[in-house]
Protein backbone atom coordinates (compact mmCIF):
# COMPACT_ATOMS: atom_id res chain seq x y z
CA UNK A 1 0.00 0.00 0.00
CA UNK A 2 1.43 3.38 -1.04
CA UNK A 3 1.29 6.08 1.65
CA UNK A 4 2.13 9.68 0.73
CA UNK A 5 3.87 11.44 3.59
CA UNK A 6 3.39 15.20 3.27
CA UNK A 7 5.79 17.53 5.05
CA UNK A 8 7.07 21.10 5.07
CA UNK A 9 4.42 23.58 4.05
CA UNK A 10 3.72 27.31 3.88
CA UNK A 11 3.68 27.66 7.63
CA UNK A 12 5.59 29.04 10.58
CA UNK A 13 6.00 25.41 11.67
CA UNK A 14 7.71 24.26 8.48
CA UNK A 15 10.88 23.06 10.20
CA UNK A 16 8.96 21.21 12.91
CA UNK A 17 7.09 19.35 10.17
CA UNK A 18 10.33 18.07 8.62
CA UNK A 19 11.28 16.48 11.94
CA UNK A 20 7.83 14.88 12.41
CA UNK A 21 7.83 13.36 8.92
CA UNK A 22 11.36 12.04 9.30
CA UNK A 23 10.39 10.21 12.46
CA UNK A 24 7.30 8.71 10.82
CA UNK A 25 9.21 7.26 7.86
CA UNK A 26 11.74 5.68 10.21
CA UNK A 27 9.06 3.98 12.30
CA UNK A 28 6.26 3.10 9.88
CA UNK A 29 5.67 -0.61 9.22
CA UNK A 30 7.65 -0.99 5.99
CA UNK A 31 6.20 -4.47 5.44
CA UNK A 32 2.71 -2.99 5.17
CA UNK A 33 3.37 0.43 3.70
CA UNK A 34 5.54 1.91 0.95
CA UNK A 35 6.42 5.56 1.52
CA UNK A 36 5.99 8.22 -1.15
CA UNK A 37 7.67 11.34 0.30
CA UNK A 38 6.26 14.68 -0.87
CA UNK A 39 7.83 17.90 0.37
CA UNK A 40 5.91 21.19 0.32
CA UNK A 41 8.14 24.24 -0.08
CA UNK A 42 7.77 27.39 2.01
CA UNK A 43 6.07 28.95 -1.00
CA UNK A 44 3.52 26.10 -1.07
CA UNK A 45 4.82 24.14 -4.09
CA UNK A 46 4.79 20.33 -3.89
CA UNK A 47 7.80 18.22 -4.91
CA UNK A 48 8.24 14.45 -4.96
CA UNK A 49 11.39 13.57 -3.05
CA UNK A 50 13.89 11.01 -4.25
CA UNK A 51 14.44 7.49 -2.95
CA UNK A 52 17.96 8.62 -2.04
CA UNK A 53 16.59 11.39 0.20
CA UNK A 54 14.20 8.92 1.81
CA UNK A 55 16.99 6.46 2.55
CA UNK A 56 19.23 9.24 3.90
CA UNK A 57 16.56 10.13 6.43
CA UNK A 58 15.91 6.50 7.31
CA UNK A 59 19.59 5.75 7.81
CA UNK A 60 20.18 8.03 10.79
CA UNK A 61 17.94 9.13 13.68
CA UNK A 62 19.57 12.56 13.54
CA UNK A 63 18.68 13.20 9.91
CA UNK A 64 15.57 15.09 8.85
CA UNK A 65 14.19 15.84 5.42
CA UNK A 66 15.58 18.54 3.18
CA UNK A 67 13.05 19.54 0.53
CA UNK A 68 14.71 19.26 -2.86
CA UNK A 69 12.84 21.58 -5.23
CA UNK A 70 13.45 19.79 -8.51
CA UNK A 71 11.16 21.08 -11.27
CA UNK A 72 11.13 17.60 -12.84
CA UNK A 73 9.44 16.32 -9.69
CA UNK A 74 6.64 18.87 -9.40
CA UNK A 75 3.51 17.22 -7.98
CA UNK A 76 0.12 18.11 -9.41
CA UNK A 77 -3.26 17.10 -7.97
CA UNK A 78 -6.21 16.25 -10.22
CA UNK A 79 -9.55 16.39 -8.33
CA UNK A 80 -11.69 13.28 -8.25
CA UNK A 81 -9.11 10.81 -9.50
CA UNK A 82 -8.69 8.97 -6.20
CA UNK A 83 -5.44 7.03 -5.97
CA UNK A 84 -4.42 8.50 -9.33
CA UNK A 85 -4.96 12.11 -8.24
CA UNK A 86 -1.30 12.80 -7.47
CA UNK A 87 0.82 13.05 -10.61
CA UNK A 88 4.42 13.83 -11.54
CA UNK A 89 5.24 14.51 -15.16
CA UNK A 90 1.71 13.51 -16.10
CA UNK A 91 2.09 10.06 -14.54
CA UNK A 92 0.01 9.05 -11.47
CA UNK A 93 1.82 8.15 -8.25
CA UNK A 94 -0.92 5.65 -7.26
CA UNK A 95 -1.40 6.84 -3.68
CA UNK A 96 -3.65 4.73 -1.44
CA UNK A 97 -3.73 7.15 1.49
CA UNK A 98 -2.10 10.37 2.69
CA UNK A 99 -0.41 10.92 6.05
CA UNK A 100 -0.03 14.68 6.57
CA UNK A 101 2.94 15.48 8.81
CA UNK A 102 2.35 19.20 8.44
CA UNK A 103 1.57 21.74 11.10
CA UNK A 104 0.01 25.18 11.32
CA UNK A 105 -1.59 27.48 8.79
CA UNK A 106 -2.18 26.32 5.20
CA UNK A 107 -1.66 22.75 6.41
CA UNK A 108 -3.67 22.01 9.53
CA UNK A 109 -6.52 24.48 9.04
CA UNK A 110 -8.73 22.71 6.50
CA UNK A 111 -7.01 24.00 3.35
CA UNK A 112 -5.02 20.82 2.79
CA UNK A 113 -7.89 18.61 3.93
CA UNK A 114 -10.20 20.27 1.39
CA UNK A 115 -7.75 19.49 -1.39
CA UNK A 116 -7.55 15.85 -0.33
CA UNK A 117 -11.35 15.63 -0.16
CA UNK A 118 -11.53 17.03 -3.70
CA UNK A 119 -8.96 14.47 -4.80
CA UNK A 120 -11.15 11.74 -3.26
CA UNK A 121 -8.36 10.08 -1.35
CA UNK A 122 -8.14 8.81 2.28
CA UNK A 123 -6.10 10.93 4.68
CA UNK A 124 -5.10 10.82 8.33
CA UNK A 125 -6.64 13.36 10.65
CA UNK A 126 -9.62 15.67 11.06
CA UNK A 127 -12.17 16.63 8.44
CA UNK A 128 -12.17 19.97 6.64
CA UNK A 129 -14.69 21.48 9.06
CA UNK A 130 -13.04 20.20 12.24
CA UNK A 131 -9.59 21.25 11.02
CA UNK A 132 -10.74 24.78 10.22
CA UNK A 133 -12.64 25.11 13.49
CA UNK A 134 -9.87 23.86 15.75
CA UNK A 135 -7.21 25.99 14.08
CA UNK A 136 -9.16 29.10 15.12
CA UNK A 137 -8.63 29.44 18.87
CA UNK A 138 -11.49 31.90 19.28
CA UNK A 139 -14.04 29.67 17.53
CA UNK A 140 -12.83 26.61 19.44
CA UNK A 141 -13.30 28.46 22.73
CA UNK A 142 -16.78 29.57 21.67
CA UNK A 143 -17.86 26.00 20.90
CA UNK A 144 -16.43 24.65 24.15
CA UNK A 145 -17.93 27.50 26.15
CA UNK A 146 -21.33 26.99 24.54
CA UNK A 147 -21.14 23.33 25.61
CA UNK A 148 -20.44 24.37 29.19
CA UNK A 149 -16.80 23.31 29.21
CA UNK A 150 -14.25 25.32 31.24
CA UNK A 151 -12.06 27.67 29.17
CA UNK A 152 -9.47 30.34 29.94
CA UNK A 153 -11.17 33.80 29.95
CA UNK A 154 -10.21 35.90 26.91
CA UNK A 155 -11.01 38.74 24.56
CA UNK A 156 -10.47 38.69 20.80
CA UNK A 157 -8.98 41.61 18.86
CA UNK A 158 -9.44 41.82 15.07
CA UNK A 159 -7.35 43.78 12.61
CA UNK A 160 -10.46 45.82 11.85
CA UNK A 161 -10.36 47.02 15.46
CA UNK A 162 -6.96 48.60 14.81
CA UNK A 163 -8.60 50.98 12.33
CA UNK A 164 -10.87 52.41 15.01
CA UNK A 165 -8.69 53.94 17.69
CA UNK A 166 -11.48 54.44 20.19
CA UNK A 167 -12.85 50.91 19.78
CA UNK A 168 -9.36 49.40 20.00
CA UNK A 169 -8.55 51.34 23.16
CA UNK A 170 -11.85 50.23 24.70
CA UNK A 171 -11.04 46.55 24.02
CA UNK A 172 -7.51 46.82 25.42
CA UNK A 173 -8.53 48.83 28.47
CA UNK A 174 -11.34 46.36 29.07
CA UNK A 175 -8.96 43.40 28.96
CA UNK A 176 -6.57 45.06 31.40
CA UNK A 177 -9.42 46.04 33.73
CA UNK A 178 -11.07 42.61 33.59
CA UNK A 179 -7.99 40.37 33.80
CA UNK A 180 -5.13 42.53 35.10
CA UNK A 181 -1.47 41.90 34.31
CA UNK A 182 0.19 39.68 33.33
CA UNK A 183 -1.67 38.81 30.12
CA UNK A 184 -0.99 36.31 27.37
CA UNK A 185 -1.23 37.35 23.72
CA UNK A 186 -1.37 34.86 20.86
CA UNK A 187 -2.47 34.71 17.21
CA UNK A 188 -5.83 32.95 16.79
CA UNK A 189 -4.58 30.83 13.89
CA UNK A 190 -1.07 29.62 14.65
CA UNK A 191 0.51 26.75 16.53
CA UNK A 192 3.67 25.85 18.43
CA UNK A 193 3.37 29.14 20.37
CA UNK A 194 4.44 31.05 17.24
CA UNK A 195 3.78 34.76 17.83
CA UNK A 196 2.77 34.20 21.47
CA UNK A 197 4.05 36.43 24.26
CA UNK A 198 3.50 37.29 27.91
CA UNK A 199 2.88 40.93 28.79
CA UNK A 200 3.42 42.34 32.27
CA UNK A 201 2.66 45.99 31.48
CA UNK A 202 0.99 48.21 28.87
CA UNK A 203 4.11 48.62 26.72
CA UNK A 204 4.76 44.88 26.63
CA UNK A 205 1.12 44.33 25.72
CA UNK A 206 1.40 46.78 22.82
CA UNK A 207 4.59 45.07 21.60
CA UNK A 208 3.00 41.62 21.94
CA UNK A 209 -0.03 42.67 19.90
CA UNK A 210 2.20 44.06 17.15
CA UNK A 211 4.09 40.75 17.05
CA UNK A 212 0.95 38.60 17.05
CA UNK A 213 -0.67 40.60 14.23
CA UNK A 214 2.30 39.69 12.02
CA UNK A 215 0.99 36.11 12.04
CA UNK A 216 -2.80 36.50 11.93
CA UNK A 217 -5.65 38.96 11.53
CA UNK A 218 -7.22 37.90 14.84
CA UNK A 219 -5.41 37.90 18.17
CA UNK A 220 -6.41 36.60 21.61
CA UNK A 221 -5.68 38.33 24.88
CA UNK A 222 -6.02 35.80 27.69
CA UNK A 223 -6.08 35.99 31.44
CA UNK A 224 -2.83 34.73 32.92
CA UNK A 225 -3.29 31.72 35.16
CA UNK A 226 -0.60 30.49 37.52
CA UNK A 227 -1.03 27.03 36.13
CA UNK A 228 0.36 23.59 35.65
CA UNK A 229 0.34 22.57 31.99
CA UNK A 230 -1.28 19.20 31.30
CA UNK A 231 -1.71 17.47 27.93
CA UNK A 232 -3.72 14.44 26.79
CA UNK A 233 -3.61 12.48 23.52
CA UNK A 234 -6.86 11.38 21.87
CA UNK A 235 -7.47 9.15 18.83
CA UNK A 236 -10.57 7.88 17.05
CA UNK A 237 -13.50 9.21 15.05
CA UNK A 238 -16.02 11.23 17.02
CA UNK A 239 -18.66 11.34 14.28
CA UNK A 240 -18.89 7.67 13.32
CA UNK A 241 -17.62 6.23 16.58
CA UNK A 242 -17.63 2.45 16.41
CA UNK A 243 -16.87 0.71 19.70
CA UNK A 244 -16.31 -2.58 17.86
CA UNK A 245 -13.42 -1.06 15.90
CA UNK A 246 -10.18 0.08 17.48
CA UNK A 247 -9.89 2.61 14.67
CA UNK A 248 -13.27 4.22 15.32
CA UNK A 249 -13.29 4.15 19.10
CA UNK A 250 -12.46 7.50 20.70
CA UNK A 251 -9.68 6.85 23.20
CA UNK A 252 -7.88 9.21 25.59
CA UNK A 253 -4.44 8.12 26.78
CA UNK A 254 -2.28 8.79 29.83
CA UNK A 255 -1.98 12.57 30.45
CA UNK A 256 1.42 14.19 30.62
CA UNK A 257 2.70 17.34 32.30
CA UNK A 258 4.95 20.11 30.97
CA UNK A 259 7.37 21.70 33.43
CA UNK A 260 8.82 24.64 31.45
CA UNK A 261 12.14 26.16 32.45
CA UNK A 262 11.22 29.32 30.53
CA UNK A 263 8.73 31.96 31.67
CA UNK A 264 6.13 29.90 29.78
CA UNK A 265 6.11 27.01 27.30
CA UNK A 266 7.09 29.12 24.28
CA UNK A 267 8.48 28.11 20.86
CA UNK A 268 12.10 28.06 22.09
CA UNK A 269 11.21 25.89 25.08
CA UNK A 270 9.44 23.46 22.74
CA UNK A 271 11.94 23.20 19.90
CA UNK A 272 15.26 25.05 20.22
CA UNK A 273 16.32 24.80 23.87
CA UNK A 274 17.12 21.19 24.86
CA UNK A 275 16.63 22.18 28.50
CA UNK A 276 13.52 24.28 27.82
CA UNK A 277 11.15 21.95 29.63
CA UNK A 278 10.83 18.72 31.56
CA UNK A 279 8.15 16.32 30.31
CA UNK A 280 6.46 14.08 32.88
CA UNK A 281 4.34 11.09 31.86
CA UNK A 282 2.12 10.35 33.65
CA UNK A 283 1.28 13.82 34.91
CA UNK A 284 1.83 14.31 38.63
CA UNK A 285 -1.87 14.02 39.45
CA UNK A 286 -4.05 11.87 41.63
CA UNK A 287 -5.84 9.00 39.90
CA UNK A 288 -9.17 10.81 40.05
CA UNK A 289 -7.64 13.92 38.45
CA UNK A 290 -6.10 11.84 35.67
CA UNK A 291 -9.48 10.33 34.87
CA UNK A 292 -11.08 13.78 34.95
CA UNK A 293 -8.53 15.04 32.40
CA UNK A 294 -9.07 12.02 30.15
CA UNK A 295 -12.84 12.35 30.28
CA UNK A 296 -12.75 16.07 29.53
CA UNK A 297 -10.27 15.51 26.69
CA UNK A 298 -12.64 13.00 25.08
CA UNK A 299 -15.59 15.35 25.53
CA UNK A 300 -13.72 18.32 24.04
CA UNK A 301 -12.59 16.17 21.09
CA UNK A 302 -16.08 14.81 20.38
CA UNK A 303 -17.80 18.20 20.57
CA UNK A 304 -15.52 19.46 17.80
CA UNK A 305 -16.20 16.35 15.62
CA UNK A 306 -12.51 15.48 15.58
CA UNK A 307 -11.08 12.36 13.96
CA UNK A 308 -7.71 10.71 13.61
CA UNK A 309 -5.70 12.33 16.35
CA UNK A 310 -5.49 15.40 18.53
CA UNK A 311 -3.59 16.61 21.57
CA UNK A 312 -5.81 18.42 24.06
CA UNK A 313 -4.00 20.91 26.29
CA UNK A 314 -5.12 21.96 29.78
CA UNK A 315 -4.24 24.33 32.58
CA UNK A 316 -4.68 23.43 36.25
CA UNK A 317 -4.73 26.49 38.49
CA UNK A 318 -1.99 25.98 41.07
CA UNK A 319 -3.99 27.84 43.70
CA UNK A 320 -7.57 26.65 43.23
CA UNK A 321 -6.96 23.34 41.45
CA UNK A 322 -9.49 24.39 38.78
CA UNK A 323 -9.14 22.65 35.42
CA UNK A 324 -9.32 24.68 32.19
CA UNK A 325 -9.22 23.67 28.54
CA UNK A 326 -6.46 25.64 26.81
CA UNK A 327 -6.16 24.49 23.18
CA UNK A 328 -6.48 21.50 20.86
CA UNK A 329 -3.88 20.56 18.25
CA UNK A 330 -5.16 18.30 15.46
CA UNK A 331 -1.77 17.54 13.91
CA UNK A 332 0.54 17.72 16.91
CA UNK A 333 4.29 17.25 16.84
CA UNK A 334 4.65 13.64 15.80
CA UNK A 335 8.13 12.33 16.50
CA UNK A 336 8.74 9.22 18.60
CA UNK A 337 9.68 11.52 21.51
CA UNK A 338 6.86 14.05 21.06
CA UNK A 339 4.40 14.33 23.92
CA UNK A 340 1.54 13.03 21.76
CA UNK A 341 3.19 9.73 20.88
CA UNK A 342 4.80 9.30 24.30
CA UNK A 343 1.41 9.67 26.03
CA UNK A 344 -0.05 7.08 23.66
CA UNK A 345 2.84 4.74 24.44
CA UNK A 346 2.25 5.21 28.17
CA UNK A 347 -1.30 4.06 27.48
CA UNK A 348 -0.06 0.89 25.76
CA UNK A 349 0.02 2.04 22.12
CA UNK A 350 3.55 1.97 20.72
CA UNK A 351 4.68 4.54 18.17
CA UNK A 352 4.80 2.21 15.16
CA UNK A 353 1.40 0.76 16.10
CA UNK A 354 0.02 4.31 16.44
CA UNK A 355 1.08 5.12 12.87
CA UNK A 356 -0.63 1.98 11.60
CA UNK A 357 -3.78 2.71 13.61
CA UNK A 358 -4.08 6.20 12.14
CA UNK A 359 -3.67 4.96 8.57
CA UNK A 360 -6.21 2.17 9.10
CA UNK A 361 -8.66 4.65 10.60
CA UNK A 362 -8.25 6.95 7.59
CA UNK A 363 -9.09 4.04 5.29
CA UNK A 364 -12.08 3.04 7.42
CA UNK A 365 -13.48 6.60 7.47
CA UNK A 366 -13.04 6.85 3.69
CA UNK A 367 -14.89 3.58 3.09
CA UNK A 368 -17.74 4.63 5.37
CA UNK A 369 -18.10 7.99 3.59
CA UNK A 370 -18.43 6.17 0.27
CA UNK A 371 -21.75 4.74 1.50
CA UNK A 372 -23.26 8.23 1.78
CA UNK A 373 -25.41 9.66 -1.00
CA UNK A 374 -24.00 12.51 -3.07
CA UNK A 375 -26.91 12.90 -5.47
CA UNK A 376 -30.59 11.92 -5.83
Amino acid sequence: MNIAILFGGKSGEHEVSLISASSVVRNIDSKKFKIVPIGISKSGVWFLQSDEELERVRSDEKNSFNIVEDEKNLVSVIPGRGKNSFCVGGKPLEIDAVFPCVHGTNCEDGILQGLLEAANIPYVGCSVAASALTMDKEKTKQVWQNAGLPIVPYVCVRRADLNDGAAFKKIIDGAISQFGFPLFVKPCNAGSSVGAAKATNAQELSDALDKAFLWDNKVLIEKSIDAREIECSVTGNATIQNEKSQCGKVAAYIPGEILPNHDFYDYDAKYTDPDGAVLKIPAMLEKAQIEKVRTLAQTAYKILDCSGLSRVDFFIDKNSGELFLNEINTIPGFTSISMFSKMCEAGGLKYGELITLLIEEALEVFEQKKTLLTSR
